[in-house]
C-alpha cells in the first residue's frame, strides 16, 4: 500500500494527514497558522508535517508524494502560490520550498477547494460525469470537475462567492453570495437580527434549532441566497452532482433539507433530477486534507 502526506492549509489552522490510495485517512494532525509573514507561514507548514510524521505509524520511507491545498489563486503547473488574501503569500515558489525540505517526494499544490474536490468526486465514483463541489465555511467557493477533468477558466474559475443572488436580508436587495450566507455572514447578520454582538454562526444555529423567530427567520434569507447561487449552477452548467461542504454545512446539515425547498421552487422540469443528486459531505470536513493527498499520487491532473 502506497501512502501521501495531504496539507489543507488555512490562515487559522494546517491540517495535515496520512492518507492511502484508497482515501482512507489513517492519522493526521492540526497546528495553528503563522501568518505574520511569508517564511513564518512556511514553518507553520512544514512544521505541521514533521509533527504528523513524529507521530505516525507510517514510515517516511512508505510515503509516496505530498499534496498541499492553498486558498486563493494557483500556479498548480509551476507549483506557486500567486495570490491568497488571507495568507502573506504572493508568488510564493511553494514547491520547489517544499522539495528542499522533503526532497525525492513528489509534491502537487493546487487551490483548497479544488482539492477538497477531488475527494468528493473519487467517492462518488463518477467518469465522465459533470460534478460540482460548494463549500459553504468563512467563504463561499466551488469547483467544476468534468469528465474527470477541472475546469480552471483563466484561472480563477469557481468564486461561486462573488455571484450576485436574491437577498431578502441586508442593505441591499441583490449582493454578493458570500456577503450573504457564509459563516461571516450568518455572524454578521445575526447580530444584527437578534441585536447582540457576541452572536457567533455557531450560536445562531443552536437558536435556529431551539425554534427561535429571528433566527429562523435569518435561516430562511441565508437559505434562499444559497439556492439562488445553486441555481446559477444548475441553469449554466447542468450538472449530474452536487456536493456541499465546508464547516457551515458540514456541521449543520440540515442546510441540505433547507436549500432544497427553496431550490425545488426555482427549478424547472428538466432540472429536477438535481434534487435527488445534491448532497452533503459525508467527510467530516476533512476532505481537503484527503483531496490533497489523492491528488499527491494523481499527479497528472
Amino acid at each position: 500500500m502506497k501512502y501521501s502526506i495531504g496539507i489543507d492549509i488555512g490562515g487559522t489552522t494546517i491540517g495535515t494527514g496520512i492518507v492511502n490510495q484508497n482515501g482512507d485517512l489513517i492519522q493526521q494532525v492540526i497546528v495553528d497558522s503563522d501568518t505574520t509573514d511569508r517564511e513564518r507561514m512556511f514553518d507553520s507548514v512544514v512544521h505541521a508535517v514533521e509533527t504528523l510524521l513524529s507521530h505516525s505509524s507510517i514510515p517516511f520511507e512508505q510515503v509516496y508524494s505530498i499534496g498541499a491545498g492553498v486558498p486563493g489563486k494557483i500556479d498548480h503547473k509551476n507549483g506557486i502560490a500567486v495570490f491568497q488574501n488571507n495568507l502573506p503569500w504572493q508568488n510564493f515558489p511553494f514547491v520547489e520550498r517544499l522539495q528542499e525540505v522533503f526532497p525525492n517526494k513528489e509534491i502537487v499544490i493546487d487551490n483548497d477547494v479544488y482539492m477538497a474536490a477531488y475527494a468528493e468526486w473519487k467517492a462518488a465514483n463518477l467518469t465522465d460525469e459533470t460534478f460540482v463541489y460548494v463549500t459553504i465555511s468563512t467563504g463561499i467557493s466551488c469547483s467544476i470537475i468534468s469528465a474527470g477533468e477541472f475546469f480552471r477558466g483563466a484561472g480563477f474559475s469557481g468564486e461561486l462567492g462573488l455571484i450576485p443572488v436574491y437577498t431578502p436580508h441586508g442593505d441591499e436587495e441583490v449582493g454578493r453570495l458570500e456577503q450573504h450566507a457564509s459563516g461571516q455572514a450568518i455572524e454578521k447578520y445575526g447580530r444584527q437580527l437578534m441585536d447582540d454582538s457576541s452572536l457567533t454562526a455557531k450560536k445562531v444555529f443552536e437558536k435556529y434549532y431551539d425554534g427561535d423567530k429571528k433566527a429562523s427567520e435569518l435561516m430562511s434569507h441565508i437559505t434562499i441566497s444559497i439556492a439562488h447561487g445553486l441555481y446559477a449552477i444548475v441553469s449554466l452548467i447542468d450538472p449530474h452532482k452536487i456536493v456541499i461542504g465546508g464547516s457551515v454545512a458540514a456541521k449543520n446539515r440540515i442546510l441540505l433539507h433547507l436549500v432544497e425547498e427553496k431550490l425545488a421552487d426555482l427549478l424547472i422540469d428538466e432540472q429536477k433530477h438535481i434534487l435527488s443528486n445534491l448532497e452533503i459531505s459525508t467527510h467530516d470536513n476533512n476532505q481537503g486534507i484527503i483531496g490533497a493527498g489523492l491528488r499527491a499520487f494523481d499527479k497528472e491532473n
